[in-house]
């Protein structure tokens, strides 16, 4: 099928170059922006890795793992060769290292390189304890809503709601806890999802089986009901929504897109339902002004077929526990299918 996610993503770029407004930032690099924007996908023309860059597939395989685990120190990202956080874990130790250590007062420890501060991270738990975590975000935020051991499981929670009242309008996730806010080295930009299920007619459950065995469409008339749940085939397609507040649209927004699909195949996998549709909402959408010259080449780029994806996991695998399910999980266990893309285009990660 037609690549029109990549189309789409390219499409609204331009839009951002052609009508966005020049606006200071956090960062102080400045920014190109608009708001309130949207990115839809549908999930059945192929796994929303953009082909226009090379992406980095396994760093953001590796996050959501740490997300979903419920975890918020930077150790497990370094075990497992993702560095996207360190920048924001640095920036607060380099913050009580002048606090600490002025140049005036003799003498001081050496301060550390990213490199060595990544380092320590790893041998000194300690140090990891004091500087590793990043406090209370996304990983505490799903798995331990609350404060002072009354905590609220969010994904558990979810995936029962999905499991026994699946059309329910209340199967959200929320990242946002305005008292935990200042805690955080950084507030989420993706703040929160709601996900969305509906019935299949028996029709549709044909036509997806075929689709899903590369057979014609004409194939469907010779499928029976009976034939498909003897096969444990779904009865249910499901959607993932999810809402973000500040969005870096060169580097962030295209890890976002296949991180949420990711999410929306794992919830699938764990409910028994198809993975249907995909939808990104964002409030202030904006390209760095360092990222201009690296958005010009992209957004000209030719488009390739999108990906397939495997995980190499067995049907008895989604059928345990959540945590047991979370915690047997690796990057190793997810493969891409006929992935082509692009070479990458490299911009600075203003922190």
């Amino acid at each position: 099928m037609e690549n029109q996610l990549d189309r789409d993503y390219q499409a609204l770029m331009a839009e951002i170059i052609r009508k966005g407004r020049n606006k200071e930032d956090r960062t102080g690099t400045g920014t190109r922006s608009l708001f309130g924007t949207e990115i839809r996908h549908d999930m059945r023309t192929g796994f929303p890795l953009l082909t226009t860059k090379k992406m980095a597939w396994k760093t953001m395989i590796v996050e959501l793992l740490w997300f979903l685990q419920g975890r918020t120190d930077l150790r497990y990202l370094l075990e497992n060769g993702c560095h996207i956080w360190t920048g924001d874990a640095y920036k607060v130790y380099d913050k009580d290292f002048d606090a600490e250590y002025p140049p005036f007062s003799a003498p001081y420890p050496p301060r550390l390189t990213h490199q060595e501060f990544e380092q320590k991270i790893m041998e000194d738990d300690e140090f990891n304890e004091m500087y590793g975590d990043l406090g209370p975000i996304y990983g505490k935020q799903w798995r331990k809503w609350g404060q002072f051991n009354d905590y609220t499981d969010q994904i558990a929670n979810l995936i029962n709601d999905l499991k026994t009242n699946p059309d329910s309008r209340r199967l959200m996730v929320n990242a946002w806890n305005v008292g935990e806010l200042k805690d955080m080295v950084l507030p989420p930009c993706h703040y929160g999802f709601q996900v969305y299920t509906v019935e299949m007619s028996e029709d549709e459950r044909r036509m997806r089986w075929c689709e899903m065995l590369g057979k014609d469409i004409l194939f469907a008339d010779r499928i029976y009901t009976k034939e498909l749940d003897e096969f444990n085939f779904p009865k249910r397609k499901i959607s993932l929504m999810w809402n973000q507040r500040s969005a870096d649209y060169f580097l962030g927004v295209p890890f976002n897109i296949a991180s949420y699909g990711l999410l929306l195949t794992i919830l699938g996998k764990i409910t028994g339902m198809i993975p249907d549709q995909l939808i990104g909402r964002f409030g202030d959408t904006h390209l760095y002004s360092n990222h201009m010259e690296a958005a010009s080449k992209q957004i000209v780029r030719d488009v390739f077929d999108l990906p397939g994806i495997v995980i190499t996991k067995d049907i008895d695998f989604w059928r345990q526990d959540l945590n047991t399910i979370v915690k047997g999980l690796t990057k190793d266990d997810f493969h891409l299918v006929d992935y082509q893309s692009h070479d990458r285009i490299k911009a600075p990660l203003s922190n």
